[in-house]
């Protein structure tokens, strides 16, 4: 998700904003506009836009997680910024129903680096924590509820369908004869041995993904949010999106690619043909970015 920049503790670790000179350059917030940040994480991308707009009255900040909430209330304390601790979709539902729009719309998916950085969390294959992954804690099923508890044949669908993972069957064997799990380390031990030898990537990547996508339904929420991203845009205002892995992008591309073009009825104008990705010197100072993908629509004034 969204590297933006906060000190936590016991552990300390820095956030930065993905493609911010991008979201910057095609969102182009203007003065006095209002601003939608739909996945604030740690106030980056918002610190960046307030500046320019100088309204933050006219800016509202969702976010699930309560530490990003915590974190949120304290950087923009006394500003008049609007919080709403809620997953994007029922943020976004809530702000329909309200009649809300606003002209810059930013929604940056995926992890941020303090879920990653912080074992405790439990999105980490390299620090060792507990099957969590849940990016909202309030919630009831974590990675390992599905792990110790899900089918062989669930979990190969899992894997299968949100980490494109083509050892599948392999994996979920192996998951269900060593069971139970109580550690994301123990857990990608067991997933490694589908891959004997050395690979680039740690074997255990795409498992972990599907996990995560699984556990907070990233992918079922992102496809019913979009069409309600459009109804929050003020005629002539712009939506961003940043992905960060193909089955994210797809939906988001088919999306603005159905609701724009050439055509008498269209909704949206594309600001952006392709994606726009990570430079070079982005990639020196976050490599977490390198994945990112940026697509960005306005609303076609009617």
């Amino acid at each position: 998700m969204h590297p933006n920049t906060i000190n936590q503790t016991p552990n300390q670790t820095v956030h930065e904003p993905v493609l911010l000179t991008a979201v910057l350059r095609y969102l182009a917030p203007e003065q006095g506009e209002s601003y939608l940040d739909l996945t604030a994480g740690y106030g980056g991308h918002a610190s960046a836009v307030i500046e320019r707009t100088q309204a933050p009255s006219q800016v509202v900040l969702v976010d699930r997680d309560d530490m990003a909430q915590t974190a949120l209330s304290q950087r923009f304390a006394g500003q008049g910024v609007e919080f709403i601790h809620a997953d994007f979709l029922a943020a976004s539902q809530q702000l329909v129903e309200q009649g809300r729009q606003f002209d810059v719309v930013l929604a940056d998916l995926g992890v941020s680096s303090p879920h990653l950085d912080i074992p405790e969390r439990g999105f980490s294959l390299s620090q060792d924590g507990p099957l969590d992954m849940r990016m909202d804690r309030r919630m009831q099923v974590t990675a390992e509820t599905i792990v110790n508890t899900y089918s062989a044949e669930a979990l190969a669908g899992i894997l299968r369908e949100y980490g494109e993972e083509p050892r599948s069957r392999k994996i979920a064997s192996l998951i269900v004869e060593h069971r139970p799990f109580s550690s994301t380390v123990q857990l990608a031990r067991i997933v490694a041995r589908a891959y004997p030898g050395h690979s680039r990537t740690h074997p255990a990547t795409r498992t972990f993904q599907a996990l995560r996508i699984a556990v907070n339904n990233e992918l079922g929420m992102l496809s019913e949010a979009l069409p309600l991203w459009i109804k929050l845009l003020s005629p002539g205002g712009r939506l961003g999106v940043i992905s960060f892995h193909s089955l994210e992008d797809r939906i988001v591309k088919d999306t603005f690619k159905e609701l724009a073009g050439d055509r008498y009825d269209a909704e949206l104008h594309l600001l952006t043909k392709r994606p726009v990705v990570a430079e070079q010197e982005e990639l020196v100072f976050n490599p977490r970015s390198r994945s990112s993908k940026l697509r960005v629509v306005s609303k076609i004034k009617k």
